[in-house]
């Protein structure tokens, strides 16, 4: 980098700024930022200077001068990630102008052009998503920005407590990406309740976690018959290895798409989801092994993989499956099997209360007249 383009030499005034009478810090932070902004270009050694006196003045000045550097630093491309750290520290108001890309500097023509045409990049806002003295606001806004990374930064940082929105923001997107699953479910800080829509992606322990949690509630709630004839029209499809139709027969009775099983990309865990759907229509045991065994040739060659998917439909009962089924997709099962016999008398029956469905009264009987014993 030639001489010209180097930041001037200020050792000077920071021997000055040692004055107790004389603060000069907040006086050298902005020349420093204005500096660091003008020059052309920027090697490694002027980026670790400014960053070495940024971050060791920040903490010192007052909140305005903070302000200020922040504004400027926040919307320029090239501010070392360290800098904007640190600016982060000092407020949550602060966090919210990095995260915004910064207010419009108050100078210099067409600063708040710059403002709005220079978003944060993802990396340095996973970096800020890393800080672990995140205020409630801040996390607010950075489970809004919707960036991979950032998400993952989020649910990496254990120095915060993921809860409410913020959370439930994560678990949603969680869903279809199994590497932030994984990491969101290792979090100690988040019950088993809130992870059940990531019950896919969970290890055995944490699985058996969410099913007592499901099942606590489950319970409470009937199940609806089962179709008749449906276990045997899967098994049938089955032995043809139609799985098309197996699949759309399956989602009929629950009320479900016809493409549900394409929630979920991995191959392992769509034949899991798969799985808890079976439970969740209400088929047999022994009807679930011969689908595990006879629906797809590569499952039933792998005595590993089928004790597997018996494992899970072990694991819960009808009732918490359907509950389960329905977090992880998302969407809500039908309460009605559809073409089931509705009797006309039981607890299920619709009575019509009106005239014309009413029973007829009894025409009364002509009575005799009562005779006098004297007559």
């Amino acid at each position: 980098m030639p001489a010209s383009d180097a930041l001037p030499d200020l050792s000077g005034l920071l021997e000055l700024s040692r004055i107790e009478q004389l603060d000069l810090k907040p006086v050298i932070l902005r020349v420093q930022t204005d500096l660091f902004l003008r020059a052309p270009r920027r090697d490694r050694s002027a980026l670790e200077t400014f960053t070495s006196l940024a971050c060791g003045l920040i903490p010192t000045v007052d909140q305005e001068t903070v302000r200020i550097v922040a504004e400027k630093l926040a919307v320029h491309p090239e501010t070392p990630p360290a800098v904007l750290e640190a600016l982060a520290a000092r407020s949550a108001s602060l966090q919210a102008t990095i995260l915004a890309g910064g207010a419009p500097a108050a100078e210099g023509p067409g600063a708040e052009t710059a403002a709005d045409e220079a978003p944060l990049p993802a990396m340095l806002t996973a970096r800020l998503a890393s800080l672990p003295a995140l205020r409630r606001e801040a996390i607010e806004d950075l489970s809004s920005d919707g960036r991979a990374e950032v998400d993952l930064a989020l649910a990496l940082n254990h120095g915060i407590t993921l809860a409410g929105a913020p959370l439930r923001r994560l678990v949603e997107r969680a869903r279809r990406f199994g590497d932030l699953a994984r990491v969101v479910l290792a979090r100690p800080d988040v019950t088993a309740a809130d992870l059940t829509p990531l019950y896919l992606h969970a290890d055995p322990a944490r699985r058996e976690s969410i099913v007592r949690a499901v099942e606590a509630t489950a319970g409470l709630r009937p199940c609806p018959p089962v179709p008749r004839g449906l276990g045997a029209a899967l098994t049938a499809l089955s032995t043809d290895r139609d799985v098309p139709a197996f699949v759309a027969t399956l989602a009929e009775s629950l009320g479900l798409p016809a493409d549900f099983i394409t929630a979920v990309d991995e191959a392992d865990a769509r034949y899991d989801l798969l799985t808890l759907a079976i439970r969740a229509a209400g088929l047999h045991e022994d009807e679930a092994v011969y689908v595990f065994l006879t629906l797809n040739q590569g499952v039933a060659r792998s005595a590993q993989r089928v004790a597997s998917l018996v494992a899970v439909f072990r694991s819960l009962g009808r009732a918490a499956a359907r509950d389960l089924l329905m977090a992880v997709l998302d969407m809500p099962l039908a309460e009605r099997a559809p073409g089931l016999h509705r009797p006309h008398h039981g607890p299920e029956a619709s009575f019509r209360h009106s005239a014309e469905s009413a029973a007829p009264q009894r025409v009364p009987l002509p009575t005799r007249t009562r005779q006098d014993a004297n007559r």
